[in-house]
């Protein structure tokens, strides 16, 4: 199995049931390595150098949070401001992400239907976290999937549960 960083940005853990039944998930295997970013940086000052460094330990990275007001919540917006560096795409330097598996996974209390073009809100979740899709494609790391799980909040344990599953045998592929 690869070694795995799942960068998870939660600033509301403790309402979210589709959330904590995943990071359960990640806390209970040992190639899973769990990076909360909210209990790690309550005062939103980053070890940046530290970040940078534990990058290159790592052969997958899973992105882990919900859409707030339409985007990344802020703790990983600026986590991906201060740890990814330009100086990676200079020849000569190591870039940890390059050819490196990512997984993005995304909760939303939204309705699918909500997120199209003729929709609520106009935009795909992917057209609003682009900021993330952008600079992990500027890096040379491969997107292998980005899941979204819509109306989380409305979700049975069972549909939590079949969500785990689906995108554990993702990652298992």
């Amino acid at each position: 199995m690869k070694k795995t960083l799942v960068v998870f940005a939660h600033p509301y853990l403790e309402h979210s049931n589709s959330n904590v039944e995943l990071f359960n998930f990640y806390v209970r295997h040992q190639h899973f390595t769990l990076r909360d970013l909210y209990e790690e940086y309550p005062d939103f000052h980053i070890a940046a150098f530290r970040e940078r460094k534990r990058l290159r330990n790592y052969d997958r990275f899973i992105f882990q949070f919900p859409l707030i007001w339409f985007g990344m919540p802020p703790l990983l917006r600026l986590w991906i401001d201060e740890v990814f560096d330009r100086d990676w795409l200079r020849e000569g330097e190591t870039n940890p992400l390059e050819g490196k598996e990512i997984y993005i996974l995304i909760t939303t209390g939204g309705k699918e239907r909500s997120f199209t073009k003729t929709g609520t809100y106009q935009y795909m979740v992917e057209e609003l976290i682009s900021g993330l899709i952008v600079s992990l494609k500027v890096f040379k790391a491969d997107i292998k999937h980005i899941k979204i799980v819509y109306e989380a909040n409305k979700l049975s344990k069972k549909d939590i549960i079949l969500h785990k599953k689906e995108f554990t045998e993702l990652l298992n592929q």
